[in-house]
């Protein structure tokens, strides 16, 4: 079963719009969703969550279509971390604990109660006065201990210092082990996805560009680094998109499948292929 499934859905805001948009997520995987700002990434996890309607298309989430009395229930095993963090300012971390006691029927106490010491939280400083990466932390925290089987992430690590941060992947990784147990992400820390996900999905002006296997990705693409009298040997449909490098030379994405074999290409990191990519885009 898929965790996730968007099928052409359509979003318009006037100007900028959701296009056309089909994105599966396999249960038990964790899929990165990355694009530049304004790119429809919190467009889309807002229409995952029931909080905005499509113009059309459907959106299934753990098998429920989100605009059926039916996905009311669902939500019960959704663990959601938007980009900011939503709790009452007055209260503190162990009055947040009580007050998603009476909101979720599985709310395992003891569970939030060490995410708190291993995030290191005070449980009695008011929300209001945490720092932004506290508040990332409290919320990651709650989303874990309802015992939810899929999470929805938002700039969820924004704000955490990297040793946190790291900490933090390991967390999301230990939460997949379970078979039925899955991840969306949205984050413009590439490296942390390369680190984390099974699966990249590239949002730009509102299109899903791609989603394909990351390690796949990293084989399709290699980088070249030379002079341009030497990546004009290439087809020109081999090349994605260049930009200068030092000494006049040239720094471009190509494609292994039309490069010449023994064609000198260096590995790309996930950073590497979405930067050129929206470059592509950009130049087409």
């Amino acid at each position: 079963m898929n965790a996730i499934e968007l099928s052409h859905i359509h979003k318009s805001f006037g100007a900028f719009a959701i296009r056309d948009l089909c994105l599966e997520v396999p249960s038990g995987t964790i899929c990165g969703l990355v694009g530049e700002n304004g790119a429809g990434k919190s467009t889309t996890i807002r229409l995952l969550m029931g909080a905005l309607r499509p113009d059309s298309g459907e959106a299934r989430v753990l098998g429920t279509d989100v605009g059926s009395p039916e996905f009311r229930a669902v939500k019960e095993d959704v663990g959601v971390v938007l980009d900011e963090a939503y709790f009452p300012e007055v209260l503190n971390a162990a009055q947040v604990g009580k007050l998603m006691a009476s909101t979720y029927r599985r709310w395992d106490a003891a569970l939030y109660e060490s995410y708190l010491r291993r995030f290191d939280l005070p449980e009695k400083k008011a929300f209001k006065d945490f720092s932004r990466g506290m508040r990332m932390k409290l919320a990651i925290a709650v989303a874990l201990s309802h015992q939810p089987k899929l999470l929805v992430l938002d700039e969820a690590t924004a704000g955490l210092d990297p040793i946190v941060r790291d900490e933090v992947l390991d967390i999301f990784n230990e939460f997949t082990r379970e078979e039925d147990h899955s991840i969306l992400i949205s984050s413009h820390i590439l490296s942390d996805l390369e680190k984390l996900c099974d699966y990249i999905a590239f949002l730009h002006q509102g299109r899903l560009l791609f989603c394909d296997e990351k390690d796949r990705l990293l084989e399709t693409y290699g980088i070249f680094t030379d002079s341009a009298e030497q990546l004009e040997c290439l087809m020109p449909e081999a090349i994605v998109a260049r930009e200068p490098s030092g000494y006049g030379g040239v720094r471009a994405l190509v494609r292994r499948d039309l490069a010449p074999s023994g064609f000198q290409l260096e590995r790309p990191t996930v950073e590497d292929i979405i930067l050129f990519l929206v470059k592509g885009a950009k130049e087409a």
